[in-house]
C-alpha cells in the first residue's frame, strides 16, 4: 500500500461565521432589553378582564343509569324508555359529539344492560361508555 500524501498545510477552523453569529444575537439581546426598559417607564393603566369563557359549552356526558329494580334514571331523573330515546335524540340533534355513560347495577342481568345501550343507540348517539368499578384485589367479584 502506498502512503498518502499529506500536504504540509494545517487544517484550521473558520471562526468568522460563528463570530458574526455571536454579534448578531448579541445585538439582538441589547436591543430587546432596551425595549423592556422603554415599556417599564411608560406609566399606562391597561384594562382588566374576566376569565376567558367558551363561546358555546360543550354539555357534559349523559348519564343512564339502570338500578337493581330496572328504573331507568337519566342524569338522576326518572325516565321511560320511550322518553329516554327522544331527550337522548334532541341533545344529540344538538350537539352531535354527545357521549353517553351507561351504569348499572352489578346484580342487573347483561340482557337489559345491552336493551339500554341499544335505546341509547337508537336515538343516534355514536358514543357510549359503559361505567365500572375498579376491583384493587384483581379478581372477580363472587
Amino acid at each position: 500500500m502506498g502512503k498518502r500524501n499529506r500536504s504540509n498545510e494545517d487544517v484550521t477552523i473558520n471562526l468568522t461565521p460563528m463570530i458574526d453569529v455571536v454579534f448578531l444575537l448579541v445585538i439582538f439581546f441589547m436591543v430587546g432589553s432596551k425595549f423592556s426598559e422603554s415599556e417599564s417607564a411608560i406609566d399606562v393603566s391597561v384594562p382588566a378582564v374576566g376569565p376567558a369563557n367558551p363561546i358555546s359549552r360543550v354539555p357534559d356526558d349523559r348519564v343512564v343509569s339502570l338500578t337493581r329494580d330496572g328504573q331507568i334514571m337519566l342524569n338522576d331523573q326518572p325516565v321511560t324508555k320511550d322518553q329516554l330515546v327522544q331527550q337522548l335524540t334532541n341533545e344529540f340533534s344538538q350537539y352531535p359529539a354527545l357521549n353517553v355513560i351507561v351504569r348499572a347495577d352489578s346484580d342487573t342481568p347483561i340482557q337489559q344492560y345491552a336493551s339500554i345501550a341499544l335505546l341509547v343507540r337508537q336515538s343516534g348517539v355514536k358514543k357510549i361508555a359503559m361505567a365500572v368499578k375498579v376491583d384493587q384485589s384483581g379478581g372477580v367479584h363472587r
